[in-house]
């Protein structure tokens, strides 16, 4: 049980610091000052998020990693977040789109952990919901502004959901690591979360006037270790400091 406990946190952990990675490219280039203060922001809140979860990951597994080892010094296939998460800022259109599609499946999935019968869990998932409510409204508030406005916007925004809808279908799998701890009363099932996942994203594509994609064969891989190609780029840059200067604390 402690294994599948270590390896469940540990995808969290994942998630959340790899998007904040991901945001963390746009400071200093977002294209406007507030957003660029707005979307350092939440990356700040996702890797605060990891921090947690890196640290109890290490307490459960016991083998005397801390949140830097678990972060700045696993290999590429080590890693076990959601394709979703790691995929390329590329315009602002993209990150908006992948930030929505993400929380808009965090937020009711933190409500459900804070029922967890695992207490660290239900603690993490506490302070989560309320900066998963902020990314949420922050980024659909974006998705109906792109959407809604002209047509160029429009055109980007319907792109970005178009590429980046194949690799929302992995965010409600759930395998035998996560349907033991399900069982246990310790993990939130992410088959529950699919229809208010596809009712908040519908209303505000509705809103925006985009259209909704239909369901098809999703991207998978990530929670076992199969990455796309972009996410080794990624890790040489968020490890290299750890690399290079051994002992280095986060």
């Amino acid at each position: 049980m402690k294994d599948l406990l270590f390896a469940y946190i540990l995808r969290l952990a994942d998630d959340a610091a790899i998007l904040g990675q991901r945001l963390g490219e746009w400071c200093g280039h977002a294209p406007t000052l507030e957003e660029d203060i707005g979307l350092a922001n939440v990356a700040l809140d996702h890797i605060g998020q990891a921090r947690a979860l890196y640290s109890y990951a290490g307490e459960v597994e016991g083998k005397g990693r801390d949140e830097d080892q678990l972060c700045f010094l696993r290999k590429e296939r080590e890693f076990s977040n959601c394709l979703l998460v790691e995929q390329p800022n590329g315009d602002f259109a993209e990150t908006i789109a992948r930030q929505f599609f993400f929380s808009a499946f965090m937020l009711p999935f933190w409500e459900k952990m804070k029922a967890s019968k695992d207490e660290t869990l239900a603690a993490i998932a506490a302070k989560a919901e309320k900066e998963a409510a902020y990314h949420l409204r922050h980024s659909a508030e974006w998705v109906i502004r792109l959407g809604d406005g002209t047509e160029e916007s429009r055109e980007r925004m319907q792109d970005a959901i178009e590429l980046l809808w194949p690799f929302t279908g992995e965010l409600f799998e759930a395998d035998d690591t996560v349907k033991v701890l399900v069982a246990e009363g310790v993990a939130v099932d992410p088959a529950s979360i699919r229809d208010e996942w596809r009712e908040t994203v519908g209303k505000v594509f509705g809103q925006a006037t985009l259209e909704m994609p239909e369901e098809g064969w999703a991207q998978t891989g990530g929670r076992s270790g199969m990455h796309t190609e972009h996410f080794g780029h990624l890790l040489t840059e968020m490890q290299y400091m750890q690399r290079a200067y051994p002992g280095l604390k986060w």
